[in-house]
């Protein structure tokens, strides 16, 4: 069971602490952990009373501790929530006085997105040592369709291999977008509960013949003239199928034949564990790899980076749009 598995077991129980300081760069956690306190500790006709939202920027740490230490009105417990409070960064050493002396009534929960506490501080080593701090670092895009499956999973529903990837590609790492569009197929999906790549292609505006998927596909095997055609394809519906979603997932494909070339066990299995993918795409890796021997991908893995900041604006000259960066890349790939 993972951390956060763990910690959602234990709020879901009642057992709760009496501060959650939540910190660290991967938002859709915190406010999971957040959403569920804020709904499940109190009922609604004692959140009146009881249940106390600020935000860092409009409130002095002084204020909040007195905040905490009311006690609550017609109620077992007093809820105090601390949203964007990194905005708290410059002051928050003074919350170790709170802490070791907490109100036992008042659940306060700090959300301190995209920062984490200087592991150096009294603050955070009293705030570790009483298990009331928790960090959430965001997971790496290999760890994406493990994510996906799990999520499917505890909402009582199957999908395909290939439909993961798919999803994985398009979304990328952005967990709160997942979410929502894991949502949405959970809402639509057939009797067999099972997501499979057309339903994703129907229901998340992805073509089914052009897609970062395929684009990837095309490029794995050398096809030059498909990858062109989804590249075009592209340029008409920029929107749904921004640069930096393109040049991630080629970026990913070939640190991925880097690492197939440099692991001395090339079984199905072992790749697909070392690579972190499903079994049904490692042939398609071992494809990709015998396409790209280790010179020529890490070589190509420097033109990646280059054509990446060109889309940024930086190493260009005039209005060079996105699918002319998009197939001078993939020209200079293929023809390495």
């Amino acid at each position: 069971m993972s951390p956060v598995e763990s910690l959602i077991k234990d709020i879901k129980n009642k057992n709760y602490k009496p501060i959650y300081f939540l910190a660290g760069d991967e938002p859709f956690f915190i406010d999971q952990i957040t959403d569920l306190l804020e709904s499940s500790i109190l009922t609604e006709e004692e959140k009146g009373f009881n249940q106390t939202i600020v935000y860092g920027q409009d409130i002095e740490i002084g204020q909040l501790i007195s905040i905490a230490r009311q006690y609550p009105m017609g109620a077992d417990k007093s809820v105090v929530i601390v949203k964007e409070a990194q905005h708290l960064s410059r002051s928050i050493d003074q919350l170790e006085m709170y802490a070791n002396q907490v109100q036992d009534s008042t659940i306060l929960v700090i959300n301190y997105k995209g920062n984490t506490l200087d592991k150096r501080k009294k603050v955070y080593k009293l705030l570790n040592e009483k298990g009331f701090y928790y960090e959430f670092k965001r997971i790496y895009e290999s760890e994406i369709p493990a994510w996906i499956e799990q999520k499917v999973s505890e909402n009582g529903f199957k999908i395909e291999p290939k439909a993961k990837f798919l999803l994985t590609e398009y979304v990328g790492a952005d967990l709160s977008r997942l979410n929502n569009e894991l949502e949405k197929l959970f809402g639509i999906v057939k009797d067999d509960k099972t997501i499979t790549p057309k339903l994703i292609e129907d229901n998340i505006g992805i073509s089914k013949d052009y897609n970062v998927y395929e684009l990837r596909n095309a490029i794995e095997t050398k096809n030059i003239e498909k990858a062109f055609k989804i590249i075009k394809y592209f340029e008409k519906n920029p929107k749904d199928n921004p640069y930096v979603v393109s040049i991630t997932t080629i970026f990913n494909l070939f640190t991925n034949i880097i690492q197939v070339h440099v692991t001395a066990d090339k079984s199905k299995q072992n790749l697909a564990k070392v690579l972190g993918i499903n079994p049904y795409f490692v042939q398609g890796m071992i494809t990709a790899s015998n396409n790209y021997p280790l010179k020529k991908a890490t070589r190509i893995i420097s033109f990646i980076r280059d054509y990446d900041m060109k889309g940024k604006g930086v190493g260009t000259t005039g209005n060079v749009t996105p699918s002319q960066l998009l197939i001078e890349l993939v020209y200079k790939i293929m023809n390495l």
